[in-house]
């Protein structure tokens, strides 16, 4: 029902900068929260970055004062401004939305998008 696609990774050297953009689209819902959340090989997926529908954030300790998220809710969009970038940073990088549906009966789900690669070399 609703699509989340993710854009702007790409190869960067370390201490180099990124900034992914994700938006989503479909019919007849609005969004709560939404995040951003990356995976490495072998690697569980981790929450890096959350944003309330109020502008309320959440990072995780290894990526505070480095990385920024910001949304335009006119645009239905979340963005990540990544910089000063590690090796460690790489991996694919997911949009997440918290989304919900029903003008009567209220539905809530999770919207995930496809992915964007993020490679950092040293």
């Amino acid at each position: 029902q609703v699509q989340l696609v993710e854009s702007g990774g790409g190869l960067v050297q370390a201490g180099g900068s990124l900034k992914l953009s994700c938006v989503a689209s479909g019919s007849s819902f609005s969004i709560n929260a939404m995040a951003w959340y990356r995976q490495a090989p072998g690697h569980q997926r981790e929450l890096v970055a959350l944003i309330t529908s109020a502008g309320a954030r959440n990072y995780a300790d290894s990526v505070k004062d480095r990385f920024t998220i910001s949304r335009d809710n006119a645009k239905n969009t979340v963005y990540l401004q990544m910089n000063n970038l590690k090796p460690e940073d790489t991996a694919k990088y997911f949009c997440n939305a918290e989304i919900v549906t029903g003008s009567f009966l209220r539905l809530t789900s999770q919207a995930w998008g496809q992915g964007t690669q993020v490679t950092v070399s040293s």
